[in-house]
């Protein structure tokens, strides 16, 4: 019985699959646009490339600025409350999608005081398009912007989550697992949310998908205390996540038991606050131009829509594939405990072998040419590579930053990547309506498959880069110490 009782509890592991849920509910309602805009939403609002390329540019803007007030507010409020808020005002944010319609409706016909379905035959009947798109496409970015405002609690949230509950050491597997939610979101939502919204309408997709969050506010309620409060959490377990604190006050960072904190201002003086910042920026674009590009990539260069069958196999396909990240947060462990690296070294390691599969998106539209299965497993690959990516720099704020301003560290690096993803939303939906009206050509490629070759080249070569700055501004592990 004593034996019993001495052995560790495993409930951190509890806490790392809500963390996943709440990344894939994250994930799916972020994808809900990108599923039914090129085939549903576009031909009832008139919507052009650039119009999306707007709607997901200012998403990423909102997102950014919400990454660096969302950092700071779950430092302030603490994680449990501060997750609570935020997938709270990201599940309003993905219903409110759905009234878009009947507010255009309301608008530009007069006609307020219908259903769905109504919405659509009052917006038909007005002539002017360009009120039409007008209205439509500022109604879906005010619910972008509550979207993205809540949406951008999550990855703060989380990553302050996974430190209070594991230790350095497992913190980028534990990531990795987590942010493979992502991955099964981008993977659940081409096989749900086409259907729904072909069978029952695209609002529904966004009411159904935008529930599941409601739900799991419920979970987190009842299942989340730090650790050192959790009566699941048992004092073998709790040892083993505090077992980075005798190495810690070695490197004179005892800041947890002090209570110091960084203040926000002070966070831009340390290069490895500007390393996270590159890192994000260069890199974070990538995933979403994939993420959001993809189902109008098959649909514009293959004529698959994504209601179609293969459209659906071919999303289903590339995001499994991205299912490989989870290697990502096992190889740092290995070099740790079997090469003997400290955990940042590891990491760097780590991350400088996942940024050289990107480089095949270079091949995806030259191979695209003969099937579309090439860009698809390419795509596939550098979205795997890149999630590997990001578990591993997320976890580098844990390596050097104390636990208190986890939160806000991760909110600046991810206002950076917010920041790299409007540009390249934005000017990806600028550039493919350029290449399709000019008929560009570009190494015998001609219209929007030629603009794609372009941003597919710019995927490639971006981690690179951004591994060669983070690596100059901070070569070695150098924990941040505050006085």
């Amino acid at each position: 019985m004593a034996s019993n009782q001495n052995k560790m509890t495993n409930y951190r592991w509890a806490i790392c699959a809500l963390l996943f849920f709440a990344t894939t509910i994250n994930y799916l309602d972020r994808q809900v646009l990108s599923l039914t805009w090129k085939d549903f939403i576009a031909p009832e609002f008139h919507w052009t490339d650039s119009d999306y390329g707007n709607i997901t540019a200012l998403f990423s803007i909102f997102y950014a600025i919400g990454l660096l007030v969302a950092g700071r507010f779950v430092d302030w409020m603490d994680t449990r409350k501060g997750f609570l808020w935020a997938i709270g005002v990201w599940s309003v944010g993905a219903v409110l999608h759905a009234f878009c319609g009947i507010a255009t409706s309301g608008i530009v016909a007069g006609e307020w005081f219908v259903g769905f379905e109504g919405a659509l035959h009052a917006i038909e009947k007005v002539k002017d398009v360009g009120l039409i798109v007008s209205v439509s496409v500022t109604l879906f970015i005010f619910a972008r912007f509550v979207l993205a405002i809540g949406e951008a609690g999550n990855f703060p949230a989380a990553i302050k989550a996974t430190a209070e509950f594991f230790p350095k050491k497992d913190r980028a597997y534990a990531t990795s697992i987590f942010n493979a939610g992502a991955t099964v979101g981008a993977l659940a939502a081409p096989i749900s949310v086409p259907v729904i919204a072909h069978y029952f309408g695209w609002e529904m997709a966004f009411i159904v998908i935008g529930v599941l969050g409601f739900i799991w506010m419920g979970f987190w309620v009842f299942m989340y205390k730090k650790p050192n409060e959790h009566p699941k959490v048992n004092a073998a377990e709790l040892a083993y996540i505090n077992q980075d604190d005798e190495v810690i006050k070695e490197h004179s960072v005892d800041t947890e038991k002090a209570g110091n904190k960084i203040g926000f201002w002070n966070s831009f003086k340390y290069k490895q606050t500007w390393a996270f910042i590159v890192g994000k920026f260069m890199t974070d674009g990538v995933w979403w131009f994939y993420l959001f590009w993809t189902p109008a990539y098959i649909s514009d260069v293959y004529g698959l829509t994504s209601d179609t069958t293969m459209a659906q196999v071919l999303l289903f396909v590339l995001y499994a594939i991205t299912l490989l990240s989870i290697i990502g947060g096992w190889l740092p462990t290995y070099f740790v405990d079997k090469k003997g690296m400290n955990p940042y070294a590891g990491r760097m390691k780590s991350m400088l072998i996942f940024a050289f599969f990107p480089l095949l998106a270079l091949l995806a539209q030259p191979l695209g040419a003969y099937s579309y299965w090439f860009p698809i497993i390419i795509i596939g690959i550098a979205g795997a590579a890149h999630q590997a990516w990001s578990a591993n720099i997320f976890s580098t704020i844990g390596d050097m930053f104390p636990k208190s301003s986890i939160a806000t560290i991760t909110g600046i690096g991810g206002m950076a990547g917010g920041i790299g993803s409007a540009m390249i939303n934005k000017g990806s939906g600028l550039l493919f309506d350029f290449a399709d009206e000019s008929k560009m050509r570009l190494f015998g490629f001609e219209g929007k498959p030629s603009g794609y070759l372009i941003i597919f080249s710019i995927c490639a070569v971006a981690y690179l880069i951004g591994w060669i700055i983070m690596k100059s501004l901070v070569p070695q592990y150098k924990p941040i110490v505050v006085e």
